[in-house]
């Protein structure tokens, strides 16, 4: 089994997908209006229009109504990344910060509120754990 991506929902496609292009670099590939993935080589983020919600059964998801999963992304630099973003990020949760785990973070929301991890393996043992993925 291979992992390939989370799917956020939203109710404006456009503005979350110009969100993370910005945050991650890459450029969303658009086959529906409704529909969106940035592709990066460990996963893919997805972000679908919550008109596409009824696909998955009613109910099943609610736009902009996520407190409990953490989108994270590993990066080389958390602090040049902190100051690129500031400009963009609307709501900062956590300015850099070495965490109990050896990994330096930065978290922020979305523009729906999604909380979002920036981080940097900074320890040794946080570096050898992640040498190999």
């Amino acid at each position: 089994m291979n992992f390939a991506s989370v799917r956020i929902i939203t109710d404006d496609v456009d503005r979350l997908v110009e969100f993370y292009e910005k945050v991650i670099g890459v450029s969303a590939e658009r086959p529906a209006p409704v529909f969106a993935e940035l592709a990066l080589p460990s996963c893919t983020l997805a972000i679908g229009h919550s008109q596409t919600a009824g696909l998955f059964g009613a109910g099943s998801v609610v736009a902009a109504n996520n407190r409990t999963v953490i989108i994270e992304f590993r990066v080389d630099d958390v602090e040049a990344e902190y100051v690129r973003l500031k400009p963009i990020v609307e709501e900062w949760v956590q300015e850099p910060t070495t965490m109990p785990w050896g990994n330096r973070s930065v978290l922020f929301r979305d523009p729906d509120g999604n909380l979002v991890n920036l981080f940097e393996p900074v320890t040794e043992e946080a570096i050898k754990r992640f040498s190999s993925r």
